[in-house]
C-alpha cells in the first residue's frame, strides 16, 4: 500500500456526495476536512458520508489552513473553480478540480500558471478520461478491430425544464447551461479519439434567462465527422456510437460513465463488462500515483489537454453567441 493522501472538499452539493463515497473505497486515499460556507451544511455532510471528516469547516479559508490537507477537490459551481482552486494552489494545496476546469481559456493558462509558480499538482476532474470501460474501448479502437475511425455520435441530455428558475443550471451568473455542465462529455470524446478538429458548427436554442438549453454540434476533421449533442429539454438514451471502417463500437448508457461496449464487426460481436463503484475512484487513483512521482500534472488528462478542451467550447460559445455577464469583454 502506498502512502496515504490526506483530501478536502470544498463545495458540497451532490458532485461532492458522490465523490466523497467513491473517495472511501480507495485504500490511500483519507478524507480529513470538509468546508462550506455553512458550518451547519458541512457538519450535515459529514454525517451523510462514511469517512467522518475530522474537520468539519464553515469557512473555505480555513480549509487553505488547515496543515493536515494536502489535495483539494473543488466542487464548487463553474464560475467559482478558478477562485478557489488558485487560493487552494496559493497555500502551497494540490487541486482536483471538478469540470470545466475553468470558464475559458484565459481562466484555465491562469489557474496553470499559479501550479507551476507554486510548484503543486493541478488536473481537471473529467472522470470520464478514467473510466476503464473507455480505456478498453480505446484500446481496441488502436488496435484497429474496427479500422479508421469516421464516425461519432454522442449526446448528453436529460430533461431540466421543471427546475426552479433559481437552479444553477439556468443562472448565467454561475456559467449555467448545457455546453458547460454536460456538453462538455461529448466534445471530450470527440477531441479523445480525434484530436482538434478543422471546423465547427454550432446552434443552440436558448433559456429565457439567457443560457443555452439545448445546443447541437457538428465537428468537422480531414476525414470524419462527430455530431455531438446536449441538452436540458428531453430525454435521450445516452448511447454513444463509434463509426469504423471495419465495425462500430456501442458505448453502453449512459456512455460517459458506463461499465461496457460491444464491438460489432463483421466476423464478431463483443460485449465487454468492467464496473468499480460509481466512477470517480479512478481520478482519484490517478491523483494519487501522479503525486506519488513528483510530477504536477497527469499524462493522460494534461494541462495541455484542459486547455484544448475548453478551447473547444470557447468556439463553441462564439458561434452561438454565449457570454456570461461576468466575462471581461475582449
Amino acid at each position: 500500500m502506498g502512502k496515504t493522501v490526506k483530501w478536502g472538499i470544498l463545495g458540497l452539493g451532490n458532485i461532492a456526495h458522490k465523490f466523497a463515497l467513491d473517495l472511501a473505497l480507495v485504500p490511500q486515499g483519507e478524507l480529513v476536512a470538509v468546508a462550506s460556507r455553512s458550518l451547519e451544511k458541512a457538519k450535515d455532510f459529514a454525517n451523510s458520508i462514511p469517512q467522518d471528516p475530522k474537520y468539519q469547516l464553515g469557512s473555505y479559508e480555513a480549509l487553505f489552513e488547515n496543515d493536515e490537507v494536502e489535495v483539494i477537490y473543488i466542487a464548487t459551481p463553474h464560475h467559482a473553480h478558478k477562485k478557489w482552486a488558485i487560493e487552494a494552489m496559493k497555500h502551497g494545496k494540490h487541486v482536483l478540480c471538478e469540470k470545466p476546469v475553468g470558464i475559458n481559456k484565459g481562466e484555465v493558462a491562469d489557474m496553470i500558471a499559479c501550479a507551476r509558480e507554486n510548484n503543486v499538482f493541478l488536473m481537471e476532474g473529467l472522470w470520464s478520461r478514467f473510466n476503464p470501460a473507455l480505456l478498453k474501448m480505446k484500446a481496441v479502437i488502436d488496435g484497429g478491430l474496427i479500422g479508421e475511425v469516421k464516425f461519432i455520435q454522442a449526446d448528453f441530455a436529460f430533461n431540466a425544464m421543471g427546475r426552479s428558475l433559481e437552479s444553477r443550471v439556468w443562472n448565467p451568473e454561475l456559467a449555467g447551461g448545457t455546453l458547460l455542465d454536460i456538453g462538455i462529455y461529448p466534445i471530450f470524446l470527440s477531441y479523445w479519439l480525434l484530436g482538434l478538429p478543422e471546423k465547427i458548427s454550432a446552434e443552440a436554442h436558448f433559456h429565457p434567462l439567457g443560457v443555452d438549453q439545448q445546443l447541437s454540434m457538428l465537428f468537422t476533421y480531414p476525414d470524419a465527422y462527430a455530431n455531438l449533442h446536449s441538452s436540458f429539454t428531453c430525454e435521450s438514451e445516452m448511447q454513444a456510437t463509434i463509426g469504423g471502417t471495419k465495425g462500430h463500437i456501442l458505448i453502453h448508457p449512459r456512455w460517459h460513465e458506463t461499465n461496457g461496449f460491444t464491438v460489432v464487426t463483421d466476423e464478431r460481436t463483443d460485449v465487454e463488462e468492467i464496473t468499480k463503484g460509481k466512477g470517480y475512484t479512478h481520478e482519484i487513483e490517478e491523483v494519487h500515483r501522479v503525486l506519488g512521482s513528483g510530477a504536477l500534472q497527469s499524462p493522460y488528462w494534461s494541462w495541455e489537454n484542459s486547455l484544448d478542451l475548453v478551447g473547444l467550447m470557447d468556439e463553441v460559445r462564439a458561434l452561438i453567441g454565449l457570454r456570461y455577464p461576468f466575462e471581461k469583454a475582449d
